[in-house]
């Protein structure tokens, strides 16, 4: 019988949705994370739970950052956290109702997080650490084709521009470059040196191999079971290999290591396996010819939960939609998008919008993040329990998000914006992934500063009710929500209100005119003639062409994925919305 053997990977998730996709601070490094893994083990009330309040105290007090910079990493690991949706409804709501900051304060005195993952999960903001050296590598010093940057935001746009999170070899290298440490930072006290470091014959106990599973999962003797790491290792046969004694009930850190660096392996359900045998993904809307360049995969159809993954790139001079079950839960990438309209109205995990230009993307509620990484002219709406902006410019964004939006280095030109549009099962799919209306921070936004001086404020603006105008999804689905979530800020609702007045009252100005018949066809072939004018000057007409159903005799690719999205979109109820724009004053995008 052959021996028992594992193979062990990287978990997505980690590395995608908890390493912000940013250089970490300078005391988030592997010397202070040895103190702090020492305090916590010995100061009572930090092991096995770690509660926000001495969090605080540790990030504020000991490690030096802002406690606004506390609350992100205690927030952002917390959004990792398996919870119900009924769960989370129910914290958002003990959110929304504390009106001042010391209720605030004590609501989140209730979080507490498992100490040794959080320990993993600090170190694991590393992963976009820039290392000079590695960065020098292969290359002429000083570099001809190099240029310096010509300030220290472009330096920083330029590093997070580079981000690892999606790179399921960088997972792996990362892993085996840094195991040493990672398993250094679960040793107990009693098992390190004077220095704080781990001795050749230091145990680990089943606590500190359990707290691995927050990076690692794997499966045993080539089986399609994908199994939590510290539950890979419950075999018996696998737990002699890892070098676990019963005696001690505890693993050898030496061994343990030896048999992970054998056991390593890339991501079977990463974004590398899913580019080259995952399954395309078809779309009610296509024109034959537009797709060509386009590359869509999803490997939804055999990636367990938390591993699903949708990728499109190059997406140009199209119209997408899409509201599916192979969408459902999926990490969702948009990369190098142009010129293209995209609906994915399904509940998703996550989704990313990397290099993309001069698009429009409303996406179905987004569980944990939308993260927006070296886009220009990017329309996004969105509803996201995170959203977060780097490297962007020129950027509107409409979202409604529990938590303050987070602009990372390199921005210019952004726009926020509060939510403005739903579509029939909206209300159902926020429920499924338990977010709610309130609280809503879209306007809040919190500027990334690690260390040094906080990025320039003028980077981002709101956008003023007097630019607002809702948008409308055109196309005809079943379900009951049938208004904005939460309803419209009163400033925008007013203005919203205000323009349908001002167009009531142009109609009621045309019929208190009483022309007659030549008249009227006169006056209604100027005003179409303007309308597409001003859908030509807009680039509206493009988004209203690519709307349009193929015609009859044209091959319209079969979505086998059985798109809910009518392939009639209502094109009336779209223009009639963009015929009050543009008798409303100045347009911009419904």
């Amino acid at each position: 019988m052959d021996a028992c053997t594992a193979s062990v990977w990287p978990r997505l998730e980690p590395f995608l949705l908890g390493a912000l996709q940013v250089a970490p601070p300078s005391k988030l490094s592997m010397h202070y994370l040895r103190k702090m893994a020492c305090y916590v083990r010995t100061r009572e009330g930090c092991f096995p739970r770690l509660g926000w309040h001495m969090w605080r105290h540790i990030a504020c007090g000991k490690l030096q950052l802002a406690e606004e910079l506390a609350w992100l990493y205690f927030e952002t690991f917390d959004l990792l956290t398996p919870r119900s949706p009924e769960e989370k409804l129910e914290w958002a709501e003990a959110l929304s109702q504390s009106q001042s900051p010391r209720e605030l304060d004590r609501q989140r005195s209730k979080l507490y997080v498992d100490t040794l993952q959080f320990l993993l999960f600090l170190y694991l903001q590393q992963l976009n650490r820039v290392s000079l050296r590695t960065s020098l590598i292969g290359e002429e010093w000083p570099s001809p084709r190099a240029r310096s940057p010509s300030s220290s935001s472009e330096r920083e746009a330029k590093t997070s521009s580079s981000n690892k999170n999606w790179d399921d070899q960088a997972h792996l290298t990362f892993m085996q470059t840094h195991l040493f440490e990672l398993l250094e930072l679960l040793v107990e006290p009693g098992e390190l040196s004077g220095s704080g470091q781990a001795l050749r014959d230091s145990q680990l106990s089943a606590e500190a191999v359990q707290a691995l599973s927050l990076l690692l999962e794997g499966s045993a003797s080539r089986g399609r079971t994908v199994h939590p790491f510290h539950r890979l290792l419950g075999r018996a046969p696998l737990q002699a290999q890892a070098g676990y004694s019963k005696l001690s009930r505890s693993y050898s850190l030496q061994q343990l290591q030896n048999w992970l660096r054998q056991t390593l392996t890339l991501n079977p359900f990463g974004m590398s396996t899913c580019l080259r045998s995952g399954k395309k993904l078809a779309w009610a809307l296509q024109v034959e010819g537009a797709m060509k360049r386009a590359k869509i995969a999803r490997n939804t159809h055999m990636a367990p939960p938390g591993s699903r993954v949708v990728l499109m790139s190059q997406v140009y001079k199209q119209t997408l939609a899409k509201d599916s079950e192979k969408l459902a839960g999926a990490n969702v990438k948009l990369h190098r998008c142009s010129e293209a309209f995209i609906y994915l109205l399904s509940p998703l995990r996550s989704v990313t919008l990397d290099k993309c230009r001069n698009s429009t993307v409303v996406l179905g509620p987004v569980e944990t993040s939308v993260h927006v990484q070296s886009c220009e002219n990017v329309r996004l709406v969105c509803v996201a329990g995170r959203l977060a902006i780097g490297a962007s410019s020129s950027c509107t964004v409409h979202a409604l998000t529990p938590t303050r939006p987070l602009l990372l280095p390199g921005n210019t030109a952004l726009t926020l914006g509060p939510f403005h549009t739903h579509y029939p099962t909206l209300e159902d799919h926020m429920a499924s992934v338990g977010l709610a209306v309130v609280p809503n921070l879209w306007d809040q936004p919190l500027l990334y500063s690690p260390d040094g001086p906080a990025p320039d404020p003028s980077c981002y603006r709101i956008l003023t009710p007097e630019e607002f105008c809702t948008l409308v999804v055109p196309f005809q689905m079943e379900g009951d929500t049938c208004e904005v979530p939460g309803g419209l800020p009163p400033a925008y609702q007013q203005a919203v209100e205000a323009r349908a007045q001002r167009v009531q009252e142009w109609q009621r100005t045309v019929k208190d005119a009483h022309l007659n018949k030549e008249q009227r066809r006169q006056f209604q072939a100027l005003v179409e003639q303007r309308f597409h004018q001003w859908l030509l000057e807009t680039g509206k007409r493009q988004e209203l062409d690519t709307l349009l159903p193929p015609t009859i005799g044209q091959p319209n690719p079969t979505d086998h994925s059985q798109s809910t999205c009518s392939s009639n979109p209502s094109l009336q109820h779209q223009k009639d919305q963009m015929s009050q724009q543009a008798a409303g004053g100045t347009p911009t995008v419904c």
